[in-house]
């Protein structure tokens, strides 16, 4: 009658059933517990918190609020948030993939579906991993400066931040007690390493018991075999290679219980019977249950988490380490994948945006070319000759991209509070900067007074000890310490001073 009941409260067909609870025994593993579930979470929460803080920090530099001042000072401020943004984004791929690993057989539950408030909370898991796979991925092909989408990616990158952390606060409310019980691994390990399952919490992942594990899985022949067995912690000759094991074998659930009834009883949270009790691990065996695992299997368990956790760890250190060097001098040596190197280009410096591709090769190397300065009451012009009268600085700033690359460069040119002096205006006015291009998002450039009147903010005219190359921003470009490349404007033709 229980049985019947319980058939009959999950309203799915028999082999529906059947087919959920083989698919959540296929993917019993030591790994797959709540406790590694809590490590990774943990892991991606702090690299999306990251991600999401230099993000927004990013934006507002591109799109201040009018009360907003920024500071100027380290020079590279922004060279070490955006680098850690790319870093810590990267990161978050293998982590990403381990985690939905370890949570794939939460996807096979009986019923799929328990509620008003567990359909919410399934909801809410499913907006944060589909927005976190676009996100990332976006983000990914970003640094490569390859776009094959319809909409702008900066604004739907930054508005999709805002959904990806609001899931995450989410699923971290709907797992709190989840998280609180397996938070240190020392309340969810016992002493001869096996995972301490406790279904009081709410986890959705399937208790794992090597013996019972072992003894319903059939394992393929040869090597391959043999290594899953001592993965899942099953004796040598507990089973034949590729053999159906023996009915004998597996775990009932009662005197006359058979196959079906394991099913409803491994497929319920919590670890229900076919009569509704629950299995309290920390009580000892119960009648007719699987007898725990003798202490060696506890031994192999330990060894394959490490083992899970040592390849996530491998995988994450090696997309860092052999991506990092576009941004940090100390990973320049491992740069294999990034899509930048550092030191190659026009001027020992690496090109985003080409003359070419901006549409400036004819008004960029014009003999008549001028720089027009806008003050409150005077404007000038200014020829390439006549900026250089007026006094050459030399400074060491970094370019900065928000693909992530950057580099040191010695920048020598006009200082912008010099400039602004020349039109009879005040130095610690906000300016408006004119690009030679004629289209493109970041033509036109605002800066802000704590900008203009800094003394490394210059209308630069040579880069590391020669001309300004044309696709560096020939004849005049802007450099200003702690701001994005995408704001250091080249091709200049004019400068609004503004109050």
């Amino acid at each position: 009658m229980a049985e019947s009941q319980s058939h009959g409260a999950s309203r799915l067909p028999t082999i529906v059933r059947r087919s959920l609870h083989d698919a959540r025994s296929a993917m019993a593993s030591p790994n797959r517990n709540a406790r590694t579930a809590v490590v990774l979470g943990r892991l991606l929460g702090i690299a999306f918190l990251i991600c999401f803080g230099t993000g927004v920090y990013s934006h507002f530099l591109q799109d201040p609020l009018p009360w907003m001042r920024f500071p100027t000072r380290p020079t590279q401020l922004y060279q070490f948030t955006q680098g850690l943004h790319i870093t810590a984004g990267i990161a978050i791929i293998p982590l990403l993939v381990a985690k939905l690993n370890t949570v794939m057989p939460a996807l096979a539950q009986d019923p799929p579906v328990r509620g008003v408030l567990h359909l919410l909370e399934r909801a809410s898991i499913a907006l944060f991993v589909s927005s976190a796979i676009v996100q990332v991925g976006t983000g990914l092909v970003n640094t490569y400066q390859w776009y094959p989408w319809p909409f702008p990616f900066r604004q739907v990158h930054y508005a999709l931040s805002y959904v990806l952390i609001g899931s995450l606060a989410i699923h971290i409310a709907a797992k709190l007690r989840i998280i609180a019980r397996y938070w240190r691994a020392r309340d969810a390990y016992d002493a001869d390493g096996r995972f301490v399952y406790d279904g009081s919490v709410g986890s959705e992942l399937p208790e794992y018991v090597g013996e019972a594990r072992s003894a319903s899985a059939t394992y393929p022949r040869g090597i391959t075999g043999r290594v899953m067995r001592w993965a899942d912690g099953a004796p040598a000759a507990s089973v034949t290679d590729g053999a159906e094991p023996p009915r004998a074998s597996r775990p009932q659930s009662g005197a006359d219980a058979g196959p079906d009834a394991v099913a409803v009883a491994e497929s319920r949270p919590g670890g229900h019977d076919a009569a509704g009790s629950a299995r309290n691990p920390s009580a000892g065996p119960s009648l007719g249950a699987p007898a725990p695992a003798p202490a060696p299997a506890g031994r192999r368990e330990r060894v394959a988490r490490r083992g899970f956790f040592a390849g996530v760890a491998a995988a994450t250190a090696g997309v860092v380490v052999l991506t990092v060097g576009q941004s940090s001098k100390l990973g320049e040596p491992f740069n294999v994948f990034a899509p930048r190197k550092r030191h190659l280009g026009p001027n020992a410096l690496p090109v985003n945006r080409t003359a070419r591709a901006a549409g400036v090769l004819a008004t960029a190397t014009a003999a008549d070319w001028t720089l027009t300065v806008v003050g409150p009451a005077v404007t000038r012009t200014f020829s390439r000759a006549e900026l250089v009268a007026l006094g050459m600085t030399t400074v060491e700033l970094p370019i900065s991209c928000v693909e992530g690359w950057s580099q040191m460069a010695t920048w020598k040119g006009v200082r912008m509070r010099d400039l602004v002096r020349a039109v009879q205006a005040d130095p610690e006015s906000a300016v408006r900067v004119t690009s030679l291009e004629r289209h493109g998002g970041y033509r036109i450039m605002d800066m802000g007074p704590e900008y203009t009147s800094d003394p490394t903010t210059l209308i630069a005219l040579e880069l590391n000890g020669g001309t300004l190359d044309l696709d560096h921003g020939f004849p005049a470009r802007i450099i200003a310490p702690g701001r994005p490349g995408v704001l250091q404007t080249k091709w200049i033709e004019r400068i609004e001073v503004r109050s």
